[in-house]
């Protein structure tokens, strides 16, 4: 793959004949959150000359072909909540904002299905399905922020995964800008679509190296009447017991998460390990469910509380507030995966202080204050040694480059460089972002 210098600063004029000069914001003239964002997302040596914001997919397709007709390299992004997720990008030269791209295409309430734009951010697309007594049943981080390419540019489906499963099952189709500006779509608008080939599954975690996301379709599910949530708190062979008889029952739980025994002090939750447990139905069989729990929770000495309307919305509030919280308190973030039966002894076993795990996947997340190179190491050889992985996610740049910050070098490394070859030749799109430089 080639690799692209910064030497030659980019003339906006071709650009500016293409989104205008209002869609165009030079390095100079950008406000420094986004600077911000920027430098913690690209390696040292790297400068953006611009970030460019087209306003529509063919304005988009536009800049993109021209990137690759001026050998540059790109940095595609939507309004950067997660942008210094996964390895430093290197040299590129401007960034591709589809924050303005951000229009509700077509929601098809008696089809359970959602149309939008890549831009549009998570939160506006709640309030508008809510409007129909429906949602999309993900819960990502920054939800305020997060757009709906960049949630599936990273795969980040969050606790409801246990009842709706990930990113790549919600995922009806979508429309992307090849890395030749040429506009494609995968899949379609309806549930029962076998058309094509599913590009939806390769575009779904490769953090926009494959191309730029610029429409999605969801299917999304009626609003729950009632919502309840379980806690419970005490030693830890009781908590597996717990989640294994709830995982094993007749129980439909939509979120079953571990948490660790500093993470459930910070959020008052009470001592020792926690599980909380979501239940989201019709009132009767929320409130039977939860009585259910706490009955089996009781027999095995746990401590254990339900939680109904605002006190169980302050809680699914914090948590993830707590955990992805970087703006006040700068912080290591990874991403984990180790086999479900090992999470609860994990939890308690990682050299980390706050963990938060969904039991039924495995998959989770450490949070660290304070942490080095060789700590964020030894912390992935005891996930790896229970089956798993860890990736970091955030962290300063001087960590990420003491480190493989993918940590993966499976069998399936030949096979991804290929596709990255097939979909991106030139590696115009956030080079060395991914998997093993990819």
């Amino acid at each position: 793959m080639k690799s692209f210098s910064t030497e030659n600063y980019v003339s906006t004029q071709e650009l500016e004949s293409i989104v205008g000069t209002a869609g165009i914001c030079r390095w100079q003239d950008t406000e420094p959150f986004w600077q911000e964002r920027v430098e913690k997302a690209v390696a040292p040596d790297t400068k953006i000359d611009c970030t460019v914001y087209p306003n529509t997919q063919e304005e988009l397709a536009a800049v993109i072909a021209w990137a690759g007709q001026n050998r540059c390299a790109v940095l595609p992004c939507g309004s950067g909540s997660k942008l210094d997720w996964g390895g430093l990008v290197k040299g590129v030269k401007i960034a591709v904002s589809t924050a303005r791209l951000n229009r509700l295409v077509e929601h098809a309430v008696g089809d359970l299905t959602v149309t939008a734009e890549a831009g549009m951010k998570f939160a506006d697309l709640q309030e508008n399905l809510a409007a129909s007594g429906q949602f999309l049943p993900i819960d990502p981080a920054y939800p305020q922020q997060a757009t709906l390419g960049g949630i599936v540019a990273t795969a980040d489906a969050g606790s409801l995964r246990h009842r709706y499963r990930g990113i790549r099952d919600l995922l009806l189709g979508i429309t992307f800008v090849r890395s030749d500006g040429k506009i494609a779509v995968a899949g379609g608008r309806v549930v029962k679509n076998v058309a094509g080939y599913d590009l939806m599954k390769l575009f779904t975690g490769a953090y926009g190296t494959l191309g730029v996301i610029s429409q999605v379709t969801f299917r999304v599910y009626p609003l729950p009447e009632s919502s309840g949530t379980v806690v419970l708190t005490g030693e830890i062979n009781a908590l597996s017991q717990t989640a294994q008889i709830l995982l094993s029952s007749a129980l439909t739980p939509t979120a079953v998460d571990l948490l660790s025994p500093e993470l459930v002090a910070k959020l008052g939750l009470g001592k020792g390990t926690g599980l909380i447990v979501r239940f989201q139905s019709i009132a009767e069989s929320v409130k039977q469910q939860s009585a259910r729990l706490l009955e089996v929770a009781e027999k095995l000495g746990l401590q254990g509380t339900s939680c109904c309307e605002n006190d169980e919305h302050q809680l699914w509030q914090r948590l993830p507030e707590t955990m992805w919280d970087s703006a006040t308190k700068p912080a290591i973030i990874c991403k984990i995966g180790i086999r479900p039966s090992e999470a609860v002894t994990a939890i308690n076993e990682l050299p980390v202080q706050d963990a938060w795990i969904h039991a039924g996947s495995g998959l989770g997340v450490l949070r660290f204050e304070n942490a080095t190179a060789q700590t964020l190491l030894q912390v992935r050889r005891g996930c790896e040694a229970k089956g798993g992985f860890l990736t970091v996610l955030a962290a300063p740049t001087d960590i990420k480059q003491q480190l493989d910050v993918w940590g993966y070098n499976g069998s399936a490394i030949d096979l991804m460089r290929r596709i990255k070859q097939q979909f991106d030749p030139e590696n115009l799109l956030s080079p060395h972002r991914f998997i093993s430089g990819i």
